[in-house]
């Protein structure tokens, strides 16, 4: 189950483009939290701290309890859903909050890892990991922080998809059942041996 991180904010009071600007030189990152029946309204947060909290997080796509100062209600869950950084430097320059509720569905990317050594690779093969994250739908309570498939069965030519692979309970995915995960491509050796 997804780790819930903590995070103060404050309500922001500017919104210009220089506000923003000298927001950011004082390691202020501005953000927006919109969502859960209420209307948008602008928020910071300290640059350190969410930069903290997103290194020890598996993906940007985390759950956060916010305490936001100066807003009528103080706390609130909220799903990270979209983060800029800043193309040189990579510094966080904006952040959006989604306000979620704990009885109601949420959809969240998260991160997919593989286990296990395939019967292909052991033959020659080459295992080509398609699809790093998947986007699911559940509750805030049963979202997973990352999803690991075991793909030792898969043999030579063999292919992982969505629909063949279990999800943790309440978990369910948002693309097709098609969708390949991974796969065991021939490598140019193997075709050569099995054309000899």
């Amino acid at each position: 189950m997804s780790t819930h991180f903590k995070l103060k904010a404050e309500v922001r009071e500017g919104t210009g483009t220089a506000t923003v600007k000298k927001l950011r030189r004082q390691g202020i990152v501005p953000g927006v939290i919109y969502g859960g029946g209420q209307r948008n309204y602008p928020v910071q947060v300290n640059a350190k701290e969410i930069t903290d909290l997103l290194a020890h997080a598996s993906s940007e796509n985390v759950l956060v309890d916010l305490v936001v100062e100066g807003a009528k209600d103080k706390n609130k869950l909220v799903l990270i859903q979209a983060v800029q950084h800043n193309t040189l430097s990579r510094a966080i320059t904006h952040i959006d909050f989604q306000a979620v509720r704990e009885d109601e569905e949420i959809k969240a990317t998260v991160p997919v890892h593989l286990s296990g050594e395939p019967v292909g690779v052991k033959q020659g093969g080459l295992l080509d990991h398609q699809v790093h994250q998947l986007e699911v739908r559940c509750l805030p309570k049963d979202l997973p922080e990352s999803l690991t498939f075991d793909v030792t069965e898969l043999a030579m030519g063999q292919a992982l998809h969505v629909g063949e692979v279990k999800f943790p309970q309440g978990v369910s995915p948002t693309t097709g059942s098609k969708v390949v995960i991974a796969l065991i491509a021939e490598t140019r050796t193997t075709k050569q041996g099995g054309a000899a």
